[in-house]
């Protein structure tokens, strides 16, 4: 990772009004986005998972790092990643998945406190702080800048507990967290309480049902940054899942009429890399 990698990301939560960073699952839909004129990426792990032909929280470390190395040299973007909840439970894993991400050439990185076991999904109020407390250590104690967002899972693993929720973010930002996330908020008046609990920049994610607010009203509501998750890729799953179907059911090949023509992604490819 360069030096201006890990600044260039952190400048675009100083900037005013939010911003979109999308999230590619592969270096062709990453060189996309780039040529499409957005400043920077996020992976997506559910994409990711996708693309490999598994589901999601089935990828390895390994398969991880090199996914998150390709994403980071299709462009020249700054480039955060879903990393889920680290490699492990403990916060020395957190801070040993913070070292790793950094060694991959990313500008940041999210950790979440989804514990991975759905009989106990979340982690203990205690052992989410430390993790996070340890992996800002680690963060601070990079070369380079980093940014680290740190993730509450509750409400979308079973626990519609906003309170809890805007508690585990206040303490994620005390301990060192740059960018505070709850995957989950699908309501203006939950966004803008958290917002508004947190002196840090907000990551709203978009593409779950109800939410689809416009940039201008997540601005309004607090919001500094906007991810979609693995919604682009599950867009382009859908429409290949559908014309595969039309194929196989009925013999048709009328979505051949709304492909979009290969000049067009070639010139979108061509751009990114110039």
């Amino acid at each position: 990772m360069s030096k201006s990698q890990g600044k260039a990301l952190r400048a675009l939560h100083e900037q005013d009004g939010a911003f979109i960073i999308p999230n590619p699952w592969d270096i062709g839909s990453a060189r996309i986005l780039a040529a499409l004129g957005f400043k920077a990426l996020a992976t997506t792990s559910a994409g990711m998972a996708f693309s490999l032909g598994v589901t999601d929280g089935h990828v390895s470390r390994e398969d991880t790092l090199a996914h998150c190395r390709a994403i980071v040299a299709a462009t020249d973007l700054p480039v955060s990643a879903d990393l889920e909840k680290g490699f492990g439970d403990s916060p020395e894993s957190a801070a040993e998945t913070i070292r790793a991400a950094a060694e991959s050439g990313l500008a940041g990185c999210s950790l979440e406190d989804y514990s991975g076991d759905d009989r106990d999904p979340i982690f203990s109020f205690e052992l989410a702080v430390e993790r996070i407390r340890a992996a800002a250590e680690a963060k601070r104690a990079l070369p380079e800048d980093f940014v680290l967002t740190a993730r509450s899972e509750n409400l979308i693993r079973g626990r519609d507990d906003l309170a809890d929720t805007i508690r585990r973010l206040q303490a994620f930002e005390e301990a060192g967290a740059d960018v505070l996330y709850a995957p989950g908020l699908r309501d203006i008046d939950a966004i803008r309480a958290v917002c508004s609990s947190l002196s840090k920049p907000v990551n709203v994610l978009i593409g779950m049902p109800g939410t689809a607010f416009t940039v201008t009203e997540l601005a309004e509501a607090g919001v500094k940054r906007i991810s979609v998750g693995a919604l682009l890729a599950r867009v382009a799953f859908g429409a290949f899942v559908v014309a595969a179907r039309a194929m196989a059911e009925q013999g048709s090949f009328r979505f051949a009429d709304d492909a979009m023509g290969s000049a067009e992604i070639g010139d979108l490819l061509g751009a990114a890399r110039r």
